[in-house]
């Protein structure tokens, strides 16, 4: 067969792949035989964006002399030369700013080569029409996993379930979230599922152990080589990840695992993390593919919604310039105790209020007042470590200290009157009231303020020339 001829005919960006196959059965190097004239010009175009490694189509060149090895390319390849399957794929690859609609046709093979077709139509935008196009198994699994999804009254048993339910799905011996933290630089696990429910949870354990973990976690990216996830299913993929990534292929083989999918989980450009299921039932590792594709994209949209929550929560919840809970907190938690729906027993209630603080925004400005406030938050910080620290507004704050004793409280609350601000004279004014029960939170409220200022008042009769 004239294949570059048959190709010519084709208008829609098309060219040949072969892929050989050796005696002991594994396949060796797949090439890109011949292209016809669109493909040829989608190569050597100079785009916007990021680059193919040679802009140059040499007839029969391995395909990394284009883009770096990628086991998912590999095995479409494979399906449709040697297994003569007819593929589609509809996929975003991490390394193009492009979505390739994906059609390949097997041909006949010569010798120990193996061709198919490989026929592209590329767009910028993503068709959501094309990513739902789904066989009735894969889109029942998807949509039981978004209902499960849904149910996020506790967010961490939800995505536990929904591990359990892609673990199954993959008949695999574990399945595990794990959210990255580029700028402290850790790894946490989220959720996991084991098929053994006897077995040591091993990511967590990994995790915990190696304060280093995230120094393996970073070269994942790099492993997954620009696809959107990285599938390992036999000896070639896992000689792949030997040669691309030796410490980790280490680490995988230490675990005994043998096969793997690996997810990343991304929201825009930012790495929230991966998702991965280990000893996978392999012969159904497109189906698991093309389920998990789909399925990651509402994970990681969950995860970032709940992210977004806690950090929404904590802007409301947290005074910005001191670091410590704000006056809308202080009251959230002074009506639960009210409620009783928080209940204490021996509990000590600290009002302190600066002395000084308008001295030195007078004398030094603003900027040293405010790093007074943020002084007096981690005074009141380190004295009472075990308790919760609320700025009620201005210069004042509040602390509710759990399980302590009247002598306690009394003799801590002389230490944070004492204490040294490092602003001249600056100091607290405090007052404190121990109860035995919470639900006397309210009278002690009261009592403390009034110490407070009655201690404040004490302060300024003994430096008038400090008043207000």
């Amino acid at each position: 067969m004239d294949l570059q001829a048959f190709v010519d005919s084709i208008d829609v960006m098309t060219c040949v792949i072969s892929v050989e196959m050796k005696e002991d059965g594994k396949y060796g190097d797949i090439r890109l035989v011949v292209g016809n004239k669109a493909y040829v010009k989608s190569i050597e175009t100079v785009w916007d964006g990021p680059q193919l490694m040679s802009t140059k189509f040499v007839p029969n060149s391995l395909y990394q002399n284009y883009f770096p090895q990628d086991l998912n390319f590999e095995t479409v390849c494979y399906r449709a030369a040697v297994e003569k399957v007819p593929v589609h794929t509809y996929v975003h690859p991490e390394r193009f700013d492009f979505w390739f609609d994906l059609f390949l046709l097997p041909l006949c093979n010569e010798g120990n080569l193996y061709y198919c077709t490989y026929t592209q139509q590329v767009s910028q935008k993503g068709d959501t029409r094309k990513m739902s196009h789904l066989s009735e198994n894969t889109a029942t699994e998807v949509l039981n996993i978004c209902l499960k999804l849904h149910d996020t009254q506790d967010f961490k048993e939800t995505m536990a379930g929904v591990m359990k339910d892609i673990r199954e799905l993959c008949k695999a011996r574990a399945c595990s979230i794990m959210l990255i933290d580029k700028e402290t630089r850790t790894c946490k696990v989220l959720a996991e599922d084991r098929e053994d429910k006897r077995e040591q949870s091993m990511m967590r354990s990994v995790v915990r152990r190696d304060p280093n973990f995230y120094d393996i976690a970073e070269t994942w990216e790099d492993t997954i080589g620009g696809s959107n996830c990285l599938i390992v299913k036999d000896e070639n993929g896992m000689e792949y990840v030997r040669q691309k990534n030796p410490v980790w292929y280490k680490s995988l083989q230490g675990a005994g695992v043998w096969s793997i999918v690996l997810f990343p989980l991304k929201t825009g450009n930012d790495l929230l993390g991966y998702m991965w299921a280990t000893n996978f039932e392999t012969q159904n590792a497109d189906h698991i593919k093309e389920t998990l594709e789909l399925a990651t994209y509402f994970v990681t949209s969950e995860i970032a919604n709940d992210q977004l929550l806690r950090r929404l929560k904590i802007l409301s919840s947290m005074d910005m310039l001191t670091g410590v809970m704000n006056r809308n907190e202080m009251n959230n938690r002074i009506d639960r105790i009210v409620s009783g729906e928080d209940q204490m027993r021996n509990l000590g209630i600290v009002f302190a209020d600066l002395n000084g603080l308008k001295r030195v925004n007078d004398d030094k400005g603003h900027i040293s007042g405010d790093q007074l406030l943020k002084q007096a938050a981690a005074t009141l910080q380190e004295v009472f470590p075990e308790g919760s620290i609320f700025r009620a507004g201005g210069d004042e704050f509040m602390a509710i200290i759990p399980d302590t004793s009247e002598e306690k409280l009394i003799e801590k609350a002389e230490t944070l009157r004492n204490s040294e601000l490092g602003f001249g004279s600056a100091c607290f004014a405090v007052g404190a009231c121990f109860i035995e029960d919470s639900k006397d939170i309210l009278k002690a409220l009261h009592i403390s303020d009034e110490r407070m200022y009655a201690d404040k008042e004490r302060f300024y009769k003994e430096h008038p020339e400090l008043k207000r």
